[in-house]
């Protein structure tokens, strides 16, 4: 039975709201799911991963991660689509759909729920979803600062985020999300999603990107937190320089707009450089310095 007919059936109606847009062909989730961890599936193989879908809508992509990984927990806010997934994925035993907004979820509690096989082995746990514009940063966020335990957290989201997810120190894109996804991990682009596929259409075309999870990680929390400051100082005005951006966060001896500009022009050459020219390792390595 297809899932627009299960749309039909149950007489459902696109919330604005939550920003929906289902995907309608079959390729697209089917690719999603076969490049969103680094498991080599042409083995014909069954990947050890508990998946935890955002958003699931009909239940398209649903269906092509259950095929390949051992377990998929989806969480969908709307309620109105939880009969819907019940058809719609009714065939498949390792599916665990659950009606609840992600952003007030405690994700450890949520996950530690499902990622334990029947002979206690515990299962990797990776992300897939399609993220409305509107709540791809929170999302992203939260998923970063409050479990550190992913393998993966792939997304589709607009096309011109995607450039801002995945962009360089010095581009025009490059901003506070890049410099912070930068502390927990390395963001790609997989592939683009014209706008033709998905119903209703949206006005612009989307952009699948990988976030593949530093394993083991590259900075300890207490450097994430301070490193997390002074990016947010940085990009808060991106006319200031990096000098006059960071005067309020700066401590110690580095307090002062003379001190810090010394600093500045001594670590990277010119005390006029702004906070969209560093890379998180600057960043880091200035976090270190200022915030003691």
């Amino acid at each position: 039975m297809s899932d627009n007919f299960l749309l039909e059936k149950y007489n459902f109606k696109m919330q604005k709201k939550y920003g929906q847009n289902f995907l309608t062909s079959a390729q697209i989730p089917s690719r999603i799911a076969a490049n969103c961890t680094d498991f080599d599936f042409s083995s014909g193989n069954c990947a050890e991963s508990l998946i935890l879908e955002i958003g699931p809508g009909a239940g398209i992509l649903t269906k092509e991660l259950a095929k390949r990984f051992y377990y998929v927990l989806a969480v969908e806010i709307d309620e109105e689509l939880i009969p819907i997934l019940s058809e719609s994925l009714s065939e498949f035993k390792n599916i665990t759909v659950v009606n609840c907004d992600i952003m007030k979820e405690e994700l450890a509690s949520l996950l530690d729920k499902y990622r334990r096989k029947e002979n206690g082995e515990v299962l990797p746990v990776s992300v897939c979803a399609n993220l409305p514009y509107y709540i791809t940063t929170p999302v992203l966020m939260k998923l970063l600062e409050e479990y550190g335990s992913f393998s993966f957290i792939t997304v589709m989201v607009q096309k011109e985020v995607a450039r801002r997810l995945c962009s360089k120190p010095g581009e025009s894109d490059y901003g506070a999300i890049t410099a912070a996804i930068g502390l927990y991990g390395k963001a790609e682009k997989l592939f683009d999603v014209s706008a033709g596929n998905f119903n209703p259409k949206p006005k612009v075309d989307s952009s699948v990107v990988k976030i593949s999870i530093y394993d083991p990680p590259r900075y300890t929390s207490e450097q994430i937190k301070k490193t997390s400051k002074v990016i947010k100082a940085a990009f808060s005005m991106r006319r200031k320089t990096l000098v006059n951006a960071l005067l309020g966060v700066s401590s110690g001896q580095y307090s002062s707009k003379e001190t810090l500009s010394e600093l500045i022009e001594k670590k990277f050459g010119n005390k006029n450089i702004r906070g969209e020219e560093l890379s998180v390792e600057q960043f880091a390595l200035l976090a270190d310095i200022i915030l003691q």
